[in-house]
């Protein structure tokens, strides 16, 4: 029998902001350095252990409400006012969705604030923690990866000190050329231990969290990952429904269910770096398309399996492409060592996806669905019995897989729906959307 998860909340966060720029070596570990920024900026200017905790949280997913990665792309090469404004909102409306998280909400709201469009004094609450993130931001933006960080240090300078009392306040501009003396800021920065510094010196690293709250992040994840695309907005929602309703069925106890459900919201995290060019592509993807698709379940694998205590449901969420018969991706897996997990999840995830509207398709009905699962079932590609399970149970999972879609669905356009009403009239301080 399972034991409830326990997990290091700072491995837990490192590894999941590391998920969110994984994808182009030009914007590479993004969250993590503007985090270390920003928390040495805050000890320096001599925080609270808790300010600074909330100032940190908030650096390591800033960037969560850009849910495309052609969207972070643009952000780091440059800006303009609506891309900044949208994913400021959205991200702190996600935020809002975790207990954990939503101390740190009006952090992100504000992470692209400028010092001189505040109606406030830099003492007001919050005021100088989103100044933290703003500056700790345009660091890591000026920074050369290509070029020995410390030949830099001059002109990053230079540079920030031009932006002293128009986009930053001077004080904290201060504090950082006092920082930007340190040598040794400059080199961790810039360091390939980056995540390891972080891990072992950074904040949260005696705190651990238990299954609730694992779950409550691994929820906010599931709508990052299903609504960077139109078309799978709520596909890990349906599969973590339809995942659970089999754990069910099949007998597991209610602590595999839950993590079971976790699994499903993270199934396809790996989708964080595949471009939306080829999630929304209208028609059949090429061979080199579905090559780059490929990776995404491999992405999934390496980043849970690298927070201890969740190599299960590592397992679990990112074998759901794997096939009983070895013809499965990316590990060619074989029967023997695909686990109950792991193939409940992959009849889920063909099951969701088969009634899902596609960029070139309608979703099916059950005829097709059953003859699908039934041949791959046949074919020793699927489990039969899990199968049999989903065919013998399929007006109830069917019917509650779409009540708790058309939730998600919901929840996608409010979110939106909000977004743009906060930006077309915002006032400072008001609440982001819940």
């Amino acid at each position: 029998m399972l034991r409830e998860l326990n997990v290091k909340f700072s491995n837990f966060l490192l590894s999941l902001s590391d998920t969110m720029d994984m994808a182009n070596p030009a914007i590479a570990a993004h969250q993590l350095r503007t985090a270390f920024i920003a928390w040495r900026l805050a000890k320096e200017a001599g925080f609270p252990e808790k300010e600074i905790e909330k100032i940190y949280l908030a650096a390591l997913l800033h960037d969560i409400g850009a849910l495309t990665l052609e969207e972070k792309q643009k952000l780091h090469g440059g800006f303009d006012e609506t891309n900044l404004e949208t994913h400021c909102v959205l991200g702190a409306a996600l935020f809002q969705l975790s207990p954990l998280l939503k101390p740190s909400a009006d952090i992100v709201r504000y992470h692209h604030r400028a010092w001189e469009d505040w109606d406030k004094t830099i003492d007001s609450p919050g005021v100088a923690d989103a100044q933290i993130l703003v500056l700790a931001d345009e660091i890591e933006r000026m920074i050369h990866r290509k070029h020995y960080i410390l030949h830099q240090v001059d002109g990053i300078a230079s540079q920030i000190m031009v932006l002293s009392g128009t986009k930053i306040h001077p004080d904290i501009v201060d504090v950082f050329m006092g920082l930007s003396r340190q040598e040794d800021f400059w080199l961790d920065l810039a360091s390939s231990r980056l995540y390891s510094i972080l891990l072992h010196s950074g904040p949260f690293r005696l705190v651990e969290i238990e299954q609730d709250d694992i779950t409550s992040i691994a929820s906010i994840f599931r709508h990052v990952i299903d609504f960077k695309s139109r078309f799978t907005a709520t596909h890990s929602t349906g599969v973590a429904k339809s995942a659970v309703l089999l754990s069910k069925y099949f007998g597991l106890t209610s602590t595999e269910i839950g993590q079971m459900k976790i699994a499903g919201y993270f199934h396809d995290l790996g989708k964080l770096a595949i471009p939306n060019s080829i999630l929304e592509k209208p028609g059949r993807l090429t061979q080199e398309e579905f090559q780059i698709i490929k990776q995404h379940t491999y992405f999934t694998y390496t980043v849970l399996n690298s927070i201890g205590g969740l190599d299960l449901i590592a397992e679990w969420a990112a074998f759901h492409h794997e096939k009983l018969d070895g013809s499965g991706y990316p590990f060619h897996l074989k029967a023997d060592k695909i686990n109950i997990g792991a193939r409940i999840m992959a009849v889920a995830d063909i099951f969701t996806a088969l009634v899902e509207d596609r960029p070139y398709r309608r979703g099916m009905g059950r005829k097709q669905v059953e003859e699908i699962l039934t041949t791959n079932a046949r074919n020793g590609a699927l489990d039969r019995y899990i199968v049999s399970l989903l065919l013998e149970n399929y007006e109830d999972i069917s019917s509650q897989v779409r009540s708790e879609q058309k939730i998600s669905e919901r929840m996608f356009e409010m979110k939106f729906q909000r977004a743009e009403e906060c930006l077309s009239g915002e006032s400072y301080g008001q609440q982001p959307p819940a």
